[in-house]
């Protein structure tokens, strides 16, 4: 499903944040990646979601070189194939929960009707019934990070990924969260890559990578 390449990434002309990073993800596969702050974690995700470019290297999806798109093409497979949950959440404050988690849907161009509902079934499983009509200025940090994450998998992405997703939640709620990614990763035939400081949240992954200066190497 997703292959990489010889990946590198510099920036500003001299800090060099990623060398050769190859990677084969398959269908199905929930796998972790662990690294020190600041050594390219979210930089490798943002490069995976056509977000941003990398200097060297390519990236497949799906069959499809992300290099040789224009943004539109992009921002297309993005709305339809990938899934994502941010550091900083990005749920945006002038939209009903409910809203946002439908968002995905709505530029899909769902019907209204499913696209409520199925946000409605969303936001349930991440433990936030009944809070569809609240908006975002209400929620403390750990519910913001459970939106974020209802409206990652409300479009049933095939890749799925996610930035520290349980950075801002209690062990219990962690845990509840981890377990619902990696059920739809399995249900669905899909895939994720977890980026995560959490020994306990890579615990749950097929496989754990450890991103280095040298590229990504197994754990252990």
């Amino acid at each position: 499903m997703l292959v990489l390449d010889n990946l590198s990434k510099t920036y500003a002309g001299t800090r060099r944040v990623l060398r050769g990073v190859d990677l084969k993800l398959a269908a199905g596969e929930y796998i972790a990646v662990m690294g020190e702050s600041g050594i390219g974690k979210s930089t490798l995700l943002n490069l995976i979601a056509g977000l941003d470019t990398p200097d060297a290297g390519s990236i497949r999806f799906d069959g499809v070189d992300l290099g040789r798109l224009d943004d539109d093409a992009l921002t297309r497979l993005r709305r339809r194939s990938m899934g994502f949950v941010f550091q900083a959440f990005h749920i945006l404050p002038y939209l009903t929960l409910a809203q946002n988690v439908a968002l995905p849907l709505i530029l899909n161009r769902a019907a209204e009707d499913e696209a409520a509902a199925r946000a409605r079934a969303l936001l349930a499983a991440v433990g936030m019934a009944g809070r569809e009509a609240s908006m975002p200025r209400e929620l403390s940090g750990g519910e913001l990070q459970r939106v974020a994450i209802a409206r990652a998998l409300v479009h049933e992405p095939k890749l799925l990924l996610a930035d520290e997703p349980t950075g801002n939640l209690d062990p219990e709620s962690a845990a509840q969260v981890l377990a619902l990614l990696r059920a739809q990763v399995k249900e669905r035939n899909a895939a994720c890559i977890l980026v995560t400081h959490s020994q306990a949240a890579a615990a749950t992954a097929d496989r754990i990578l450890v991103l280095t200066s040298q590229g990504l190497r197994e754990a252990g």
